[in-house]
């Protein structure tokens, strides 16, 4: 194995889940690997779940030796600059757990670890659709919101590493109370599970709606999915609710260009791809929600990586330039 090519190996924690793959230096995912997280017991029962993923990426133990850095994507808080996993309530088990130390233990290599909306910021930066521009704001949309954003290449991690966390920017100070604990996050407003909150809400009033057909008449059924869908069939409820998501992204994009005025913006996430027919709607509505002279001088891009965010995320941690 000594003349094998050195690879980089992106790692994907989540509370069900770890995702491992080989990255090589263009961002191409060579082999993917998936194993269960291991949330009980002792701390090192993550880690062996961490170093099983791994190892199903090789043939053999001595093809290992190939691992030329581990990067990974982990649930926060953590602190970026440590690797210590502070107190994710998804991970009961790591509890201020050393990971970058323990891996580097265990792999005798070069290993960075951040949350999963830096790490996939930096991969659409790097390798994706937001390759070739500097300053990059990225959120991915899914059961929440999730941001990150790349100034001149580099991570913006802030004083302490809490930087980003542009899913709970307040714009309602009288809206619904979001999981963190605020009112009115652009999170509780816009993310998925917001999309279908809103369409029961007002499916009650309109039950001739085509949502009702799709949720085979359970109401708690309707999803953000299903909203799309009646959407392209011109549901008057769908197109009611994408309206009004419409507004809300574009009102608070709006104020992240007024605050970062950022070259692109990048929308990932499980509910990308339904506002991918939207994005030029979206722009437009930055017209009367900020101050910028010009914001339709800035791009808004559909990520490239789709499931594969974390695993890429990862690898584009160990970039050089993003060494401490």
């Amino acid at each position: 194995m000594k003349n094998a090519p050195r690879v980089v190996v992106g790692v994907d924690i989540g509370g069900t889940k770890v995702a491992a793959g080989l990255v090589n230096a263009e961002g191409e995912i060579l082999a993917r690997n998936r194993t269960p997280m291991l949330t009980t017991g002792a701390p090192s029962n993550g880690m062996a779940a961490v170093s099983a993923a791994i190892r199903g990426l090789f043939t053999d133990a001595s093809s290992q030796n190939q691992i030329a850095a581990i990067g990974i994507c982990a649930p926060g808080p953590l602190n970026p600059k440590t690797g210590v996993i502070i107190n994710p309530p998804n991970l009961p088990i790591w509890h201020n757990y050393p990971l970058t130390e323990e891996m580097r233990r265990v792999y005798n290599v070069a290993v960075r670890v951040d949350n999963d909306a830096n790490a996939a910021a930096l991969a659409e930066a790097k390798w994706g659709a937001g390759r070739g521009y500097r300053n990059i704001f990225y959120a991915t949309v899914g059961t929440g919101i999730g941001t990150g954003i790349i100034l001149n290449g580099r991570i913006f991690h802030g004083k302490t590493g809490a930087a980003a966390e542009g899913g709970h920017l307040g714009i309602d100070y009288n809206g619904p109370l979001c999981n963190c604990g605020k009112r009115g996050c652009i999170e509780t407003l816009a993310a998925g599970p917001a999309i279908a909150r809103r369409a029961r809400h007002k499916l009650e009033q309109n039950p001739k709606s085509v949502l009702w057909e799709m949720a085979g008449g359970d109401i708690q059924a309707v999803s953000s999915e299903m909203v799309g869908r009646a959407h392209a069939l011109n549901d008057p409820v769908a197109q009611e609710v994408m309206r009004e998501t419409l507004d809300l992204l574009g009102y608070w994009l709006g104020s992240i260009i007024d605050l970062l005025e950022p070259d692109a913006i990048v929308i990932g996430g499980g509910v990308s791809s339904l506002l991918a027919p939207f994005l030029d709607e979206i722009r437009e509505r930055w017209r009367g929600a900020c101050i910028n002279p010009r914001p339709l001088d800035i791009t808004l891009l559909l990520a490239h990586y789709g499931e594969d965010a974390g695993i890429a995320g990862a690898a584009a941690l160990v970039d050089e330039k993003e060494r401490d």
